[in-house]
């Protein structure tokens, strides 16, 4: 059956009927608003769209996946903010032909990554469209914590960064290069995972700025360079060796000299591509923070440059050049 078979409040009830309710909740789907418990009195609020051929592709991601990944890009914008996610409202456009199992998938993956975040999805939309388009709003608590903006970083602080750099960018150049290994990494791009408790931990151990990696480390370490004044030095030399990316790095430079003469000429991926998608890969969304020096940051947070006076970013203490990460109007 497809969604203009069911029609719009059938979809609505069928997507319902497989939501869980939280606690927080008072009013849920089904009403003109939903209603929620707000304990801190502030509440966080970040928006987001994912529209079909620019930010997935059906022939790439499964619904499930792509659920999880609308969500999880809203949700780690909220624990960027130092906050707990809470609840998403979910805009759902599509053609009319599209399966109604593959619409609750989607709202599978949804649910699923909210679960894995604390948070549950409350209420939406939903409207025919010529390709899918989904906008979610995140809403996040701060628990009783002032929010961490991108404005605070000092000179003397140290840049960290907690979750995976550069894993999605490389799941992506293998899916555009027609490969399947190493897997892990496709699936990293497909359904990236942020570890959204380290917001709110952040918050408590005094991180002075915050932002979510979403369009690769150099463009919003200059984010959170240019909102704080400041000037933000990464030295690659601390960023962790990947095996992964190495690999996917080999495998992209064996396909790109497949056929040709001479295998050993310029090789266009370049042996610095595990580097280059650490460092501008955006999307698997680790949190990167800056926090007053001498603090003790717990294991998962890996400390990868320094704060100092001045504008911009720099990399080994040399001005970026070319491509820093994305960008939604000419990428």
């Amino acid at each position: 059956m497809t969604i203009s078979e069911l029609g719009e409040f059938g979809l609505i009830e069928a997507i319902a009927a497989a939501l869980p309710r939280s606690e927080r909740t008072i009013v849920g789907i089904g009403d003109d608003a939903a209603v929620l418990t707000a304990p801190d009195a502030r509440v966080v609020a970040t928006t987001d769209l994912l529209v079909e051929g620019r930010h997935f592709r059906r022939d790439w991601s499964g619904p499930a996946d792509i659920g999880a990944k609308a969500a999880a890009q809203n949700l780690a914008d909220v624990a960027a903010m130092g906050a707990m996610p809470v609840a998403l409202l979910v805009g759902f456009a599509a053609p009319g032909d599209v399966a109604v199992a593959w619409a609750r998938d989607l709202m599978a993956g949804l649910a699923d990554e909210c679960a894995r975040a604390g948070a549950t999805v409350v209420g939406g939309d939903v409207s025919g469209a010529d390709e899918i388009v989904l906008a979610i709003t995140a809403l996040g608590d701060l628990g009783g914590r002032d929010p961490v903006t991108r404005s605070g970083a000092r000179p003397g602080d140290v840049l960290a960064y907690a979750g995976v750099l550069g894993e999605s960018a490389a799941g992506l150049a293998l899916l555009e290069a027609g490969l399947t290994e190493p897997a892990a990494l496709i699936a990293a791009h497909r359904r990236p995972a942020p570890r959204y408790a380290a917001g709110p931990e952040a918050a408590a151990l005094g991180a002075t700025a915050m932002i979510d990696v979403s369009d690769g480390l150099l463009a919003d370490a200059g984010h959170l360079a240019r909102a704080s004044g400041v000037q933000i030095d990464i030295a690659a030399v601390r960023l962790p060796g990947h095996p992964g990316l190495a690999a996917a790095a080999a495998a992209l430079a064996r396909a790109s000299t497949a056929g040709r003469d001479d295998p050993a000429g310029d090789d266009p991926v370049g042996r610095d591509a595990a580097l280059d998608w650490m460092l501008t890969g955006g999307e698997d969304h680790a949190l990167a923070a800056t926090f007053p020096p001498g603090r003790e940051l717990p294991s998962y947070w890996t400390v990868i440059g320094q704060v100092r006076a001045g504008q911009g970013v720099l990399v080994n203490g040399n001005r970026v050049t070319g491509r820093a990460g994305w960008k939604h109007f000419s990428d």
